[in-house]
């Protein structure tokens, strides 16, 4: 075979195939970049979370290129038909194996889309308590009250309640206090009541509540509930919990114990 009939046969052709094929390839990844941007663009222009709108963009960066890779392989004449079935096969099996991973990467977009809470917020979540730290795909980090790191599965954390102390602006501070059955009832609950009255830190809407709540079986409780807002719970319950000790005991007014009562049995002590 001659050079002419070569160039003619081989070279030609495969040129045209191969500079077809990059001419695919350069124009589609500038597609894909321009196609990415424009969603990057619109997802935070509808507010949507900066680490589910790197992640989107991602996926779909790589997507697309999958695609144009494909179009230039198939203007090479390659058979792309058991490309695609062997990706799909290892996707499935990859899929398979990160099952678990998988799980917490669905829940990680689904807690960065709706947004049962966000960074900063402290709260409860499969069983550990703490100041929300950051949200990745597969994991949500929490800092407890003792400054110790939590890292939790996003699947552990979507799949059971989720307590939100800062989702509201105020909390009420559930307090029980209890007396003794011969001291003053009515003396017990003015002082808890001027106790509340004299916090600045209680709202007075909702009104705060001074009740008596129960006749227990060694105490008469009270239940004391003020309306704060959401940054002073713990002080008010602090603080209040302090100044109702002092209170009743400059008052004589005691606050029980748990304590048990012992009859001995004279006869068969004398035997």
């Amino acid at each position: 075979m001659d050079m002419n009939s070569v160039l003619d046969v081989y070279i030609l052709p495969w040129g045209i195939k191969i500079a077809l094929a990059l001419a695919i390839f350069i124009v589609g990844r500038a597609l894909v970049a321009s196609v990415v941007g424009v969603a990057d663009k619109f997802m935070r222009g509808r507010g949507m979370d900066d680490i589910l709108v790197k992640f989107l963009c991602s996926i779909l960066r790589w997507v697309l290129l999958l695609f144009v890779v494909i179009a230039a392989l198939s203007q090479l004449g390659i058979d792309t038909t058991s490309l695609v079935a062997l990706l799909g096969a290892a996707g499935l099996a990859i899929g398979l194996s990160l099952q678990s991973s998988l799980s917490n990467f669905a829940s990680g977009v689904m807690l960065i889309i709706f947004r049962p809470f966000t960074k900063g917020h402290f709260v409860e979540v499969a069983g550990t308590s703490g100041s929300v730290d950051a949200i990745s795909i597969f994991t949500t980090t929490l800092t407890t009250p003792d400054n110790k790191e939590v890292i939790v599965p996003n699947g552990a954390v979507l799949g059971n309640n989720i307590v939100n102390y800062s989702a509201r602006p105020t909390r009420r501070v559930d307090m029980v206090f209890g007396i003794g059955y011969d001291d003053d009832l009515k003396k017990a609950k003015e002082i808890l009541e001027a106790i509340v009255a004299a916090d600045e830190r209680v709202l007075a809407e909702p009104a705060p509540v001074v009740a008596l709540g129960e006749l227990a079986d060694s105490s008469v409780n009270f239940l004391v509930r003020p309306w704060v807002n959401a940054e002073d719970y713990w002080g008010v319950l602090w603080d209040t919990t302090e100044a109702v000790k002092l209170k009743f005991d400059e008052s004589g007014i005691s606050i029980p114990y748990p304590q048990m009562d012992i009859h001995m049995d004279q006869a068969n002590s004398a035997d």
